[in-house]
């Protein structure tokens, strides 16, 4: 079963798509995974990657809360606001809304987060306390540094490749200190990375997994958006294996 899905933070709405499974639930609740798309993603991803993995897990007994971060996507705001503090708040509000549910186990939400959504969601862990955390291509701050020329912040918003990026993003992503906090959430988790990955490269991941104190799995050829039929089958059975403690 699949129905949209809104929430508000700030007065401003977020859209989404909750995917539930079919049949009566448990007498506990399906669990669930809420997931967090990457910089200029959204709640699709490429590939339908988010799609696809959604219902997947929904056909194996894990509901998924897949949604556009504020200013990206179909929910309200600007690009221009975004920050990392921001969808950390949106993290934040997702999990509120997704333990609200009938039918679901407010105690065993997961996240996932994928690329800067990893970032986000390594900082979101402590506050949200998800029972299992994945993290996809996790970005770092350094990925950001190559925009501070000589420095220096730029204008207030620039363009970044038709995408209006705001100064208080670069100003804050390059503080934020996301290792720490994995270190210091200390749950279970598993990081997923493509060994081929020039964006974020692996040893991101592997920083990541040394943080997080788990395993990581290289999946291999794979780039950062894991763009063959072989290398998206392998991501998705391992993160339902994953999800669901197998």
């Amino acid at each position: 079963m699949e129905m949209f899905a809104q929430f508000s933070v700030g007065g401003q709405r977020m859209y989404g798509m909750l995917h539930v499974p079919d049949g009566p639930a448990p007498a506990q609740g399906w669990p669930s995974v809420v997931m967090v798309h990457g910089f200029t993603g959204n709640k699709v991803e490429g590939h339908r990657n988010f799609v696809l993995l959604a219902r997947r897990l929904a056909a194996s007994g894990v509901a998924a809360l897949r949604f556009d971060c504020r200013g990206s996507g179909e929910s309200q705001g600007d690009f221009s606001e975004m920050t990392v503090s921001r969808e950390v708040q949106d993290v934040e509000a997702a999990f509120e809304y997704v333990r609200q549910q009938p039918g679901l186990d407010p105690e065993r939400v997961m996240l996932l987060g994928f690329s800067m959504g990893g970032l986000v969601s390594a900082l979101a862990a402590e506050k949200v306390r998800p029972h299992r955390l994945a993290l996809w291509s996790p970005a770092l701050p350094e990925l950001w540094l190559r925009h501070l020329r000589g420095g220096l912040l730029p204008p207030v918003v620039s363009d970044y490749g038709g995408w209006p990026l705001g100064r208080a993003f670069l100003q804050e992503v390059v503080q934020v200190r996301p290792l720490e906090a994995a270190a210091r959430w200390g749950g279970v988790a598993h990081v997923f990375h493509g060994d081929a990955d020039q964006t974020c490269p692996p040893a991101w991941g592997v920083r990541y997994a040394e943080a997080l104190r788990c395993d990581a799995t290289a999946i291999p050829g794979a780039n950062h958006t894991y763009d063959s039929l072989e290398q998206v089958e392998m991501l998705h059975r391992e993160t339902v294996r994953f999800f669901k403690g197998l």
